[in-house]
């Protein structure tokens, strides 16, 4: 399915870019995100006459994302967790649970599709975290986990 681009998206084009998708990807995120229009004619002069507005709003949320990018840089968040004997955790840290400590401890609001694991949090010890905050930014930080004092 041909659609025609609304903003700059990784890995698939640039704001006017006409690329072609599959149909659930371009109907079920693309289309109601209001990230892509399907490519018929008037849609594709709608977008040329709409380009440099949007080109706008890109600058400005590119803006906004080397804002929160530089205040994340090397930051390192800190987990307490209940752990085995063998140092592992009950379950993982999972990305809505680091938005959700970003937003308490910096008042910086991260959605959890944001954030890209490198590999599960599963144990105890210092992890990687990138952040996608733009199609062309990312942010670096840090995930501390220990163990959490057991009260018996």
């Amino acid at each position: 399915m041909k659609v025609v681009l609304l903003e700059n998206l990784r890995k698939l084009g640039n704001i006017g870019e006409i690329i072609n998708v599959k149909r659930g990807y371009a109907r079920n995120f693309l289309i109601p995100q209001k990230k892509a229009l399907f490519a018929s004619e008037n849609n594709v002069k709608e977008v040329e006459k709409i380009k440099s507005d949007l080109n706008k709003k890109d600058l400005e949320k590119k803006k906004a994302a080397k804002d929160i990018a530089e205040k994340l840089k090397n930051k390192t968040f800190e987990f307490k967790k209940l752990v085995t004997e063998n140092n592992e955790l009950y379950g993982s840290v999972k990305p809505t649970e680091i938005s959700k400590l970003i937003f308490e401890e910096d008042k910086i609001e991260i959605k959890p599709s944001m954030i890209q694991l490198v590999k599960e949090i599963k144990s105890i010890g210092n992890f990687k975290v990138k952040i996608d905050l733009h199609s062309e930014i990312q942010a670096e930080i840090n995930i501390k986990v220990e163990a959490k004092e057991n009260t018996q």
